[in-house]
């Protein structure tokens, strides 16, 4: 590589390209976790019996933000990132302006399904496109995490208020505007890529044998399917466990809210500190040690009522979102920047395309068998994380030249 291909490779975003990057990954979570945050009210508004009865209409975008993201991917390298990050600001905003004009559960479901739609541009384009210029990696994705992950605390406390003043159609409205413009003004700021990183000729050199980066592959994808599954059962269904569960002692719907924000803007905090620790360690040891931690939080918080369950919902989520990063920098070590957008597109369709099942199963699971039982299976799924991280292969510990 020459010289001047080296400080163009190592010449960060702009501040303020860095900053919409992490915006847009706070507004995908938070689009994500509308309907979750709102089915309760929707659900009376178009005359379902339960909110548990709505709940499968939005298995769509889930669908969609699993599937979309092999397309997503391929044209991120191939057309280009700035162009599909444009293209996700402004269609997930429009999308959402959708829903809030529904007037039926399958209007509703169909708007639903374009949010995913767009919102699968976001982690196979907007995440390569954020490191592939970063000196730390690991750092980025962990603030990246932080950021996407408010957006899910956004979810619950933006949704609740302005549900109670507005509306659950406000919900949904107000934050399509906001994506909007978010969109404008990256397209605005964010300067044109000389070539899409496909047809790049020069990028980081790979610094492990073909066998050692399949066999990671492999289990990134398989760790990253059953880590979503317990991301989507949780995001989706914590808002109604702290309704049943906090029953006479905290029942208005913005305070829950604020509990539930709360939750996930600490554990949100994990993601910075795993990301920081990534930049310097091997991924194996941390990642098994995260994983492990989940299964008796989660058993904990199959018995707990009120206070005991918010503590442990809380020890649950830092654990859950403390895995996150792991996936996302194990792309980033093993993969050529020209293809990185296609290979996150695909593991993020198998893994996503799996646990989109879970939103799906969440309202009929919790109907029949109630959270205690759901909660011991999130258990379980925690078991067989680690049980697939215990194969990935041992690697020395990174430093920034192997994973920029």
């Amino acid at each position: 590589m020459s010289a001047a291909d080296a400080s163009t490779q190592t010449k960060d975003h702009s501040l303020i390209v860095r900053l919409l990057l992490n915006v847009g990954h706070g507004l995908d979570h938070m689009f994500l976790l509308i309907f979750a945050a709102s089915v309760g009210v929707i659900a009376i508004d178009f005359g379902f019996d339960s909110w548990e009865d709505l709940m499968p209409y939005g298995v769509g975008a889930f669908v969609l933000f699993g599937l979309g993201s092999i397309p997503s991917g391929r044209l991120g390298d191939l057309w280009g990132r700035r162009r599909m990050m444009v293209v996700f600001f402004v269609g997930i905003g429009v999308s959402t302006l959708i829903a809030a004009m529904s007037q039926n559960a399958w209007q509703l479901a169909v708007a639903l399904t374009l949010v995913g739609a767009f919102a699968s541009i976001y982690h196979p384009v907007g995440i390569p496109f954020l490191v592939q210029k970063s000196a730390n990696p690991g750092y980025a994705i962990g603030i990246n995490g932080l950021a996407g992950n408010l957006g899910v605390a956004l979810a619950a406390v933006v949704s609740g208020f302005l549900i109670k003043w507005l509306g659950w159609r406000a919900a949904f409205a107000i934050p399509a505007l906001l994506s909007i413009g978010c969109g404008i003004w990256f397209a605005y700021v964010c300067p044109a890529e000389p070539e899409a990183p496909a047809k790049r000729k020069t990028s980081n050199k790979v610094q492990f044998p073909p066998a050692m980066v399949a066999r990671a592959l492999a289990v990134m994808t398989v760790s990253a399917a059953t880590g979503s599954v317990l991301f989507n059962f949780t995001t989706n269904g914590n808002g109604q466990l702290l309704l049943e569960r906090f029953k006479g002692i905290v029942e208005d719907p913005a305070t829950l809210g604020i509990m539930l924000a709360l939750i996930y803007v600490v554990a949100s905090l994990m993601q910075v500190i795993v990301g920081k620790l990534l930049d310097r360690f091997a991924v194996r040891p941390l990642f098994l040690s995260i994983v492990l931690l989940q299964i008796p939080l989660f058993l904990l918080a199959s018995h707990a009522q009120g206070w005991w369950l918010f503590a442990a919902l809380l020890g649950v989520m830092v654990f859950i979102f403390g895995a996150i990063p792991f996936v996302d920098v194990m792309v980033v070590r093993y993969v050529d920047d020209r293809m990185r957008s296609r290979v996150a597109g695909i593991r993020l369709a198998v893994s996503l395309g799996i646990s989109s099942v879970a939103v799906w199963a969440l309202g009929p699971t919790v109907k029949s068998l109630g959270f205690d039982v759901m909660l011991m299976v999130m258990a379980g799924f925690a078991a067989c994380t680690a049980l697939v991280v215990t194969m990935l292969p041992r690697e020395p510990a990174a430093s920034n030249s192997e994973i920029s």
